[in-house]
């Protein structure tokens, strides 16, 4: 089973730039994407259901033109969840959840502290808000895959300027200890660290300078998974042969 996470930054945007025509070689039994900025409505080409795929979008309804999420799956799914609960993350469009048998594939875009203080006072109401849902995941007994833009780095391998990035949203050390508590205390798995224990790569470059051309990056998308699922990890990469969007696609494959 080969999963598929990228933050498009723009799914027109992508699809302009190729994203399409790789996901097409890929044979990804589903696809996340995050960051859609479109409304369902203005998705009408054909590219934008890919052949042999089910598409589903959880647009944002607050905002046009903003964050957005996709899934595209091989197998029509048994159920697709679009809200968790609380309007101001729901309306965002930021989760879609597939069910598939007792997997669950979810495409979430966590929110950016980037933009100043109020958007940061958000991110952290978000983290306390959602804790608990994981925890509700946890103690379901569905194997759960949650693939996505997570806007957070865990690890100095995960940052390349780690010491001058400790004070901004994405690094900050109570962002990096709530992934601890989910990581080491509850028992969520990253992918990529359950496979590659030590590796330094990165995900996301800022559009600024050479940030990309210099590798001056972050590890901030994820494919967070329940224990159940820790040994069908098989590899993972990130890809970065073509720029589709400031995000890498993150690709995972899993045992059957």
């Amino acid at each position: 089973m080969r999963i598929i996470s990228l933050n498009a930054n723009g799914i027109r945007s992508a699809a302009t730039k190729g994203v399409f025509d790789w996901l097409r070689k890929q044979d990804s039994d589903v696809v996340c994407l995050q960051e859609t900025k479109a409304q369902e409505g203005q998705l009408t080409d054909a590219m934008f259901r890919p052949d042999g795929h089910h598409c589903f979008y959880r647009d944002a309804s607050s905002k046009k033109g903003y964050s957005g999420v996709a899934i595209y799956a091989r197998r029509e799914p048994d159920q697709v969840l679009t809200e968790l609960g609380w309007d101001e993350f729901d309306n965002e469009g930021r989760y879609i959840e597939a069910r598939f048998g007792n997997l669950s594939v979810v495409s979430l875009y966590f929110p950016s502290g980037s933009s100043g203080d109020e958007r940061q006072q958000f991110k952290f109401k978000a983290m306390e808000w959602i804790t608990p849902i994981f925890d509700q995941w946890l103690k379901s007994g569905r194997d759960y895959v949650i693939c996505g833009d997570w806007n957070i780095v865990h690890t100095k391998n995960d940052i390349k300027n780690w010491s001058s990035n400790q004070k901004n949203s994405g690094c900050l050390p109570q962002e990096r200890a709530w992934l601890d508590l989910l990581f080491h205390e509850r028992g969520w798995v990253d992918s990529f660290r359950a496979i590659k224990p030590e590796a330094v790569e990165y995900t996301w470059w800022s559009n600024r300078g050479q940030a990309r051309a210099n590798n001056v990056g972050w590890r901030i998308d994820y494919q967070v998974v329940t224990p159940s699922l820790r040994q069908r990890l098989k590899s993972c990469s990130i890809y970065r042969d073509e720029r589709f969007s400031d995000h890498a696609p993150y690709i995972v494959d899993y045992a059957d």
